[in-house]
């Protein structure tokens, strides 16, 4: 496979991953936290990183809009749950904090 099609293949790939995440909004962060180690915000950060290394001028919040596909706090507002204890203990000790 040379590299025009295996870097087709892998955006392909990313856009179905973020087309999931934003049908799923259902799933929080937390949880796609406390069970994979990244989340929609990760995501964002990847992007947004990607694109300035390739000279594209990107602020955090362009990035989060792309990805959730709306403005981060319409998002929030519509689909952000409080995080339970169970799951900020999760969090808490899957990210080494005691």
């Amino acid at each position: 496979m040379d590299e025009k099609i295996r870097t087709e293949i892998e955006a392909a790939a990313f856009r179905r991953l973020i087309e999931h995440l934003r049908n799923r909004t259902d799933v929080q962060n937390i949880d796609l936290m406390n069970l994979s180690g990244f989340c929609r915000n990760c995501c964002s950060k990847w992007y947004r990183e990607a694109a300035e290394k390739r000279g594209v001028e990107m602020s955090y919040e362009q990035a989060r809009e792309i990805i959730y596909g709306m403005p981060y706090q319409q998002w929030k507002e519509k689909y952000q749950t409080e995080a339970t204890a169970e799951q900020r203990a999760a969090f808490d000790s899957s990210h080494g904090k005691h």
